[in-house]
């Protein structure tokens, strides 16, 4: 990996971050697939926070992150593509796909397990859904989440530029399938080909919990076509269907010191999968026939 490149990695993370929220924000205003509801300043300045108070955090608990970590990797032979000679493009290419793979799992683990759940549902109590709900997560979800990414890294021993890319492409395909904007049918069937679209992952966000349960990618949408988590379309429609989840429905649980304590807040409710009962993506699909 060039030296420039990795001495400016957080200057190019923030340089995309910042251009692809302010595209997709300009995008909603000006194309909205649901109709806005609650005040932007409400949500915007509380999921901001969060993210600015999750950024702090990461930076303080690891003193390696990501990208760093690779570089060690490859200088101390760590990991399976620092042991093995394949050509640089496929370990590029599979290093993306691995890690990608790696955060769909993760996903999955944090709603099948309840305590888990009670971090994650922290992303799933906003009201709205936006390209700010991408960034909503809860600190504890983000620290346990960069620990695992950081023992992927140390397990395939990934190029450099591929964590870069990867760090890139999932922060910004996080925003985009977060917002509010309206796709035309064609083009929305045609890209979730090959990425996860708003009507693809606003299912997830459905205050139903088979819906919930579903459609877990956030960059790539194949590993839920190819798991059995991908479903459609929600129940309701896209326009009539209800985000969020049935607890915390009151604008109040919007500030951010409200969703820092989510978590010891109630039970974890219906929502974690495999539980009796409950129906999968699978039942759903044969009740939209």
């Amino acid at each position: 990996m060039p030296q420039a490149v990795l001495e400016n990695e957080p200057a190019i993370r923030l340089a995309a971050f910042l251009g692809v929220l302010a595209v997709m924000a300009v995008w909603e205003v000006w194309t909205p697939r649901r109709r806005v509801e609650i005040p932007r300043l409400l949500r915007w300045s509380n999921n901001l926070g969060v993210v600015l108070l999750d950024t702090v955090l990461v930076r303080l608990a690891f003193p390696v992150l990501a990208v760093g970590l690779a570089v060690l990797a490859e200088e101390n032979a760590w990991g399976l593509f620092n042991r093995i000679d394949v050509p640089g493009w496929i370990a590029i290419l599979v290093a993306i796909l691995v890690l990608d793979l790696a955060i769909y799992l993760q996903h999955v683990l944090f709603h099948a397990v309840p305590s888990l759940w009670r971090l994650h549902r922290m992303h799933h109590a906003d009201l709205e859904f936006d390209v700010t709900t991408g960034l909503r997560f809860h600190p504890v979800e983000i620290l346990l989440s960069m620990g695992l990414k950081l023992g992927v890294v140390m397990a395939i021993g990934p190029p450099a530029i591929a964590v870069l890319i990867f760090e890139v492409l999932l922060n910004a395909t996080a925003m985009f399938n977060h917002s509010n904007i309206r796709l035309p049918s064609r083009v929305d069937a045609l890209l979730r080909l090959i990425v996860v679209t708003p009507d693809m992952h606003r299912v997830h966000h459905s205050v139903n919990p088979s819906e919930t349960n579903s459609n877990f990618g956030f960059n790539l949408p194949w590993w839920d076509r190819l798991l059995g988590t991908y479903l459609a379309q929600p129940r309701d429609g896209h326009e009539g269907m209800t985000i969020g989840i049935e607890q915390f429905r009151n604008r109040r649980e919007l500030w951010l010191d409200r969703m820092l304590i989510q978590p010891f807040r109630g039970p974890a409710s219906g929502y974690p999968i495999n539980r009796p009962g409950k129906p999968t993506p699978a039942d759903e699909r044969k009740r939209h026939r």
